[in-house]
């Protein structure tokens, strides 16, 4: 602006200018002036500028103008701290009022709650309580917004009993202080508690609103109290108080949770009726429940007569479908979404990776997660768990490790969750040390990185190692769960390790207070099976406290397959075709445990009952991963454009084997036909194309990680044995139940040493190739932690390269 211009002001033309209504180009015009002319020490002006720059959301130019007073005073701060709390600038709020205080200034009841929404925003209990002890000095703090701020704060940081003290305080107590308390005590689940503060309320003579009633069914639901949340949603209406959409979306979701289907259809009639089933947190709500309740078809009606396509509402349907086992629906739905460019958020991605992780389709979540890069929206902690289990499923160790740098470079790799799903997708693809050497250099571990920890030795087969970790879990203050025992019972019965199995097993009840579930009786009766003693595993599930299920019988069903137990198996066989008449595998073992025994009448009756329902055996598949692309054979795949080579290789391994004295083992086959058949049926078995595949398109010596969707048959696991042996190489095969390690013509490794010496010596390997790589890096080892310092490039290579 030029001298003449600036000229043209006086003090009345710039007072003019400097009000609510006057545009961001009009206060800078009047600032330059106030700075040119020297009226800049006086306060008035400066507060003026002050309101009109924080209207226009120009903080950066208020703070110059706060900065530029000599001695502002109360208000002046006031007027930033409370439009920066207005648009939820917490830190900023915190760093204002630390400046006023500098300067000499006590707050007030302006703006003490606007402070205490700050901390309440940044959970800062802390800062909060400073707060209070600097409202108590400026004599602020018994003024009745004031504390009930106050109360709010302590309320969302879970400090009750201050809440409580505060309300107590209040010397006109309104309902929003106390509604506040009512629904904090409703979320920590403290049922007595709040129903006390709620009856409270009505002998001081506090009307409960609408507000206390929804805080108390919301807390209750997610505090897990649904039963408790359903009854204050028919108490609200007998007490005559309509429900809001507020309401009715607090409660559905305890509806679903106890997957009562009669409730949740009165409710929603009730929605119809008040004219709000429209709403869209209702109609989001609505869908979950009725997917919670498996009712799909009224789930898909609610979405199909919405008037318009909501976010909220679209998540929902592609949870509610994948919870129901309809991934491919949900699939199809999600791609509908995308084709009709609606703006996905990263819970849209991360629900569909979820259902894709969890149904089996695990190629198709890593590349929606690629698709989700590069759509631009960022994954959070809980997508990252929710794509791992894909790339263990099938053993993708270098998108497992993409995906671990990722989560490095966005600083949540320890959190616990994403941790424990980091644990189990390294154990998932042969890497248990980079598990244990991820799990010890964890800052916090829960109960679920304990287990996911157990769970990937027990799969390794190494039951020592589950004990040891079991026992230095309970050392470490830890409690187990019944999912700690089942990874133990389960490593126990990979060993035949029968006594110690019935240890644990008894030590559930007795030393630990959990009682024996299902799955516990499964792994029982296969510890028992696998010893051949199957007449005592029968006895056990004779005597279980409730009715055994599908899990149960299948791993009786199983053990008579390995033991050939006619009897027994048609028993556990007739029980599965009952829970499970659709699935084929149960008819495919009662079949084999016939071929085995040589009754070829028995083996048609079961194919030919099969075929009346149209079941089909599943196809054996393996999984390899190489040059970061996961292959999929199928056995006696003819298609597969290397078969040539994979068959002519593996011929030459056949010839190898039978100079050195062995030979195919064809009684795996259990088909009536010829022996040289039978030879050609074994080299068809995909966990043999797998590996000749990667021996054919991997650099010698690098090892093998094959997976199997079903059990390693005897054959194959003598060839693999023999491969490893002449081909020099280390491969790892991981069935249905457990992995399988051949190195140098092996099927075990060396025993290897206890935890803590495996972490110590991984501490020393690190040392050294932090050292050769000369970074700025160091490695810490205490108490069983591991801590490694460098940058996430470095470290994904050290947790992940064989040591």
């Amino acid at each position: 602006m030029s001298r003449q211009a600036l000229h043209l002001f006086d003090t009345p033309s710039i007072l003019s200018l400097l009000t609510s209504s006057s545009s961001l180009s009009q206060a800078r015009q009047s600032h330059a002036h106030i700075l040119k002319t020297g009226l800049s020490i006086d306060t008035h002006f400066n507060t003026k500028l002050l309101s009109l720059y924080t209207h226009h959301l120009c903080f950066a130019d208020a703070e110059l103008v706060l900065d530029s007073i000599p001695q502002p005073d109360l208000f002046s701060f006031s007027t930033l701290i409370y439009a920066s709390s207005k648009l939820n600038r917490f830190t900023h709020v915190l760093s204002l009022f630390s400046k006023m205080l500098s300067r000499g200034l006590l707050p007030d009841s302006h703006v003490l709650p606007s402070a205490f929404k700050a901390c309440t925003g940044l959970s800062d209990l802390k800062s909060g309580k400073q707060v209070h002890g600097i409202g108590f000095v400026s004599g602020f703090v018994s003024d009745s917004y004031v504390q009930s701020s106050l109360v709010h704060m302590y309320v969302k940081c879970n400090q009750l009993r201050d809440a409580h003290k505060v309300v107590d305080e209040i010397s006109e107590p309104d309902v929003f202080s106390w509604s506040a308390l009512v629904s904090g005590y409703a979320k920590q689940g403290c049922v007595s508690k709040a129903k006390g503060v709620f009856d409270e309320m009505g002998s001081l003579g506090i009307a409960p609103n609408l507000v206390t009633w929804n805080g108390l069914i919301a807390g209750f639901n997610q505090s897990g109290c649904y039963l408790e949340s359903i009854y204050m949603f028919k108490n609200m209406h007998l007490r005559g108080f309509k429900s809001d959409g507020t309401s009715i979306s607090s409660v559905l979701p305890s509806v679903g949770d106890l997957e009562d289907l009669n409730v949740g259809i009165q409710i929603h009639g009730y929605a119809v009726k008040q004219g709000i089933e429209l709403d869209k947190c209702v109609v989001s709500a609505l869908i979950d429940m009725y997917g919670k309740c498996a009712c799909s078809s009224a789930m898909s009606q609610v979405f199909d007569e919405m008037d318009q396509l909501d976010l909220g509402a679209c998540n929902a349907l592609v949870a509610g479908l994948s919870r129901n086992g309809l991934a491919d629906e949900a699939l199809m739905v999600f791609k509908q979404f995308k084709s009709k460019e609606m703006d996905l958020n990263v819970v849209s991605w991360t629900s569909v990776i979820a259902c894709c992780s969890q149904n089996g389709k695990d190629m198709e979540a890593l590349d929606l997660f690629r698709e989700m890069q590069i759509a631009g929206v960022r994954p959070n902690s809980v997508t990252i768990p929710c794509l791992l289990p894909a790339c263990g499923n099938i053993a993708a160790l270098m998108h497992g490790k993409a995906a671990h740098g990722f989560s490095l470079r966005r600083g949540i790799s320890f959190d616990v969750y994403v941790g424990s799903a980091l644990i189990d997708m390294y154990a998932k693809c042969g890497r248990i040390e980079a598990s244990q050497l991820f799990f010890d250099g964890m800052p916090t571990r829960n109960l679920v990185c304990w287990n996911a920890l157990m769970a990937g030795y027990a799969m390794h087969g190494k039951a020592k190692e589950v004990m040891e970790i079991f026992h230095l879990m309970l050392r470490s203050g830890q409690k187990p769960d019944f999912i700690s025992f089942t990874c133990i019972l389960s490593a126990c019965s990979q060993s035949g390790l029968t006594e110690e199995g019935q240890y644990y097993f008894n030590s559930m009840s007795g030393e630990h207070g959990i009682e024996a579930r299902v799955e516990h009786y499964a792994c029982m009766v296969t510890l028992l099976g696998r010893a051949g003693k199957l007449e005592e595993a029968y006895s056990i599930i004779k005597k279980m406290p409730y009715k055994p299920d599908a899990c149960v019988w299948g791993a009786l069903l199983s053990s008579c397959r390995v033991h050939k137990n006619m009897s027994l198996g048609e028993i556990a066989a007739d029980k599965l075709f009952k829970l499970e008449p659709k699935n084929p595998g149960n008819y495919i073992l009662l079949s084999n445990i016939y071929a085995s025994k040589g009754k070829w009448d028995e083996v048609d009756k079961v194919r030919d009952m099969m075929k009346s329902m149209g079941l089909r055996k599943n196809p054996g598949c393996s999984w390899i991963e190489v040059k970061n692309k996961v292959h999929v054979l199928l056995a006696g795949d003819k298609s597969h454009p290397q078969m040539t080579q994979i068959i002519e290789k593996l011929d030459k391994f056949s010839m190898e084997m039978k100079k050195s004295g062995s030979f195919p083992i064809t009684d795996f086959v259990l088909q009536d036909v010829e022996e040289q058949d039978k030879e050609q049926i074994l080299c068809g078995h995909s966990e043999k194309l797998a590996v000749v595949f990667g021996l054919l398109n991997t650099r010698p010596g690098s090892p093998l990680r094959v997976i199997k969707n079903l059990r390693i048959c005897g054959d194959c696991h003598a060839v693999i044995k023999f491969i490893s042996n002449f081909e020099r190489r280390e491969i790892f095969v991981r069935d249905t139940n457990r992995f399988h390690h051949f190195k140098d013509g092996q099927t075990e490794l060396i025993e290897p040493p206890s935890v803590m010496d495996r972490a110590k010596a991984v501490k020393g390997v690190a040392e050294e190739k932090l050292a050769g790589l000369q970074l700025s890096s160091s490695v810490g080892f205490e108490n069983g932690r591991l801590d490694i310092k460098t940058d996430s490039a470095v470290a994904v290579s050290l947790i992940t390269e064989p040591l």
